[in-house]
């Protein structure tokens, strides 16, 4: 990795031991390293490849409140990108389904990014359009005060439009990209008084190195930094992959997790990939249930001859 990999990694880390609490709007996702394009748009169409993306996380599988019949929170990915070889670009999108007990958010975002070449690296820029919705079930909720003006009677939906930007630099050994999500700030305001709800901005950081250990094996540590401007989170870790068939890890996400990290290539030509990790809870047990679970589902579309200059790619596993 470069100097300046090296640094940009080690700025961001000191700011996480700032603050220590991060106030998580957005859903989380272990297996962030195989899901640039939910990070920043700018990731659109960057593998060369046209892919699907499926994931589900069930976090704190177990965790029953003592009045909510809803259950712990889960989450729901669905994504595709492509690249766009002759305007050299690429584009794509994601549906996504964030239940955070009487609170549902819903996601549905398109976004484009153009790749332009720098040597043997690319750098891109993305931007993402869609709408963020969120519904409330006010029934479901255990008043203190009955007749407030603040109280939300019944369900209630609103939609929001949404922006984000993004960039991402890459090359053989290293990549680095951010992106920031939620510009337009929007604010959501149920009940009969309006109570205020406002989507922060939140700017998501991820690098990673991949080192060739030796010819079959392959060591790939990463970094995720999330911020909403006022208080930092980071996710660290290492995965090593294996022949380009199989892969394992362990992360640590600040303040909460220890998670492990396994998959599986198959298919003849491992465009069909299968990932799982797990969460073990470390901090603040007594409000959580002990463990977190994370499937993940890749497609990779066969290159159809004609369609743009393939990439040559090492033996390295590359999401």
């Amino acid at each position: 990795m470069s100097r300046l990999g090296f640094y940009i990694i080690f700025c961001l880390l000191t700011l996480t031991s700032v603050h220590t609490l991060f106030a998580q709007q957005d859903a989380q996702f272990s297996q962030y390293m195989f899901n640039s394009i939910y990070i920043t748009p700018a990731a659109a169409g960057g593998d060369g490849v046209s892919r699907f993306i499926a994931m589900h996380r069930s976090q704190w599988l177990g965790y029953q409140s003592s009045f909510d019949e809803r259950g712990a929170p889960t989450s729901q990915f669905i994504s595709f990108n492509a690249p766009i070889h002759k305007l050299n670009s690429g584009a794509g999108g994601y549906i996504l389904h964030d239940k955070l007990g009487n609170l549902n958010n819903f996601q549905a975002q398109a976004m484009y990014a153009y790749h332009l070449g720098i040597g043997e690296s690319k750098l891109s820029f993305g931007i993402k359009l869609g709408v963020f919705a969120q519904t409330v079930d006010g029934g479901e909720y255990r008043y203190i005060q009955e007749g407030d003006d603040l109280i939300i009677n019944g369900k209630e939906t609103q939609v929001r439009p949404d922006v984000a930007l993004g960039m991402m630099y890459r090359n053989e050994k290293f990549y680095a990209g951010f992106g920031v999500n939620h510009i337009t700030n929007a604010t959501f305001d149920f009940g009969k008084n309006g109570s205020r709800n406002a989507l922060e901005r939140h700017l998501n950081f991820t690098a990673g190195y991949y080192y060739d250990v030796s010819f079959d094996l392959q060591i790939m540590p990463t970094v995720l930094v999330k911020t909403d401007f006022n208080e930092y989170s980071f996710d660290l870790g290492a995965i090593a992959t294996y022949r380009n068939t199989m892969w394992g890890g362990l992360s640590f996400r600040q303040s909460e997790a220890l998670n492990v990290i396994l998959g599986y290539a198959l298919l003849k030509d491992k465009s069909l990939k299968l990932g799982y990790s797990i969460d073990i809870v470390l901090i603040d047990k007594q409000a959580k249930s002990g463990s977190s679970h994370e499937l993940m589902l890749t497609y990779d579309l066969p290159i159809s001859p004609g369609s743009g200059k393939k990439i040559i790619r090492t033996p390295r596993y590359r999401h």
